[in-house]
């Protein structure tokens, strides 16, 4: 399939309809607040951040959401709130332009018929190739794993250790990026918190959550801490930090 990729600086005709793409992410996903304060802002404060994937008839198939971000190049100095520390920091004024020389990704999406065609390797190269055209150093992200929701009780450092035969990844998601010639950093234990009561897990879920502990969820990386005396779940996402070097 051919697949141009474009900026939404440069096709901002493309907005509505990128926001009109399927949102097929698990109900509980789409609670962050801190993704839920900044998201909506990503186009107007950075559209040339944000990438839309076109089939052959022009059509929005894809696309990439990412924000600049001070990184002084210091692994221990990658935040270990990932995501929401990326958003929190894209959005505060204190922080220039100028001052940010590093892109994180925030969200890479492919429409699910389009999923699976190594078309969301395309995504990643144009993401670099875009970052690096605006003169950054970086490309790094705090990488969501695939794969991880199927083992929510083993450690994200243990997950992120599985190797296959060719001593990469077994996580479809981690694998690209290190074909890609992204390398892993760290784990970002704390990458997204999602709270809510009872019964807002119960509608998120379809859970019946009559118990406290931890209790898994389909779709969650990790376990949902429950407190049926407390009256709340709270979810703690871990991701993994991958960095792409674009300059030396």
């Amino acid at each position: 399939m051919e697949q141009t990729v474009v900026t939404l600086a440069e096709r901002p005709d493309l907005i509505d309809e990128m926001w009109s793409l399927p949102n097929t992410w698990p109900a509980f996903m789409r609670q962050d607040p801190v993704g839920n304060l900044c998201y909506g802002n990503l186009v107007e404060a950075f559209p040339e951040h944000q990438l839309v994937a076109l089939d052959e008839q022009s059509k929005v198939i894809g696309k990439v959401h990412s924000v600049p971000m001070s990184w002084d190049r210091s692994p221990e100095n990658l935040p270990d709130r990932g995501w929401d520390a990326v958003l929190e920091r894209a959005f505060q004024p204190s922080i220039s332009g100028s001052e940010c020389q590093a892109v994180s990704l925030i969200e890479a999406f492919l429409t699910p018929e389009h999923a699976g065609r190594g078309l969301s390797s395309k995504l990643l190269v144009a993401a670099k190739e875009n970052a690096a055209k605006m003169g950054y150093r970086d490309l790094l992200g705090p990488i969501r794993p695939t794969g991880k929701a199927a083992f929510p009780h083993e450690s994200m450092k243990d997950y992120v250790a599985r190797l296959d035969g060719d001593g990469l990844p077994v996580d479809p998601w981690l694998r690209t990026h290190v074909r890609l010639g992204g390398v892993v950093m760290k784990v970002c234990p704390v990458a997204m918190t999602i709270p809510g009561t009872l019964s807002q897990w119960r509608e998120w879920t379809g859970l019946e959550l009559t118990s406290s502990g931890a209790v898994e969820v389909p779709g969650a990386l990790t376990p949902v801490h429950v407190s049926v005396e407390h009256d709340h779940g709270v979810y703690i996402e871990p991701n993994v930090w991958v960095r792409h070097q674009l300059t030396e």
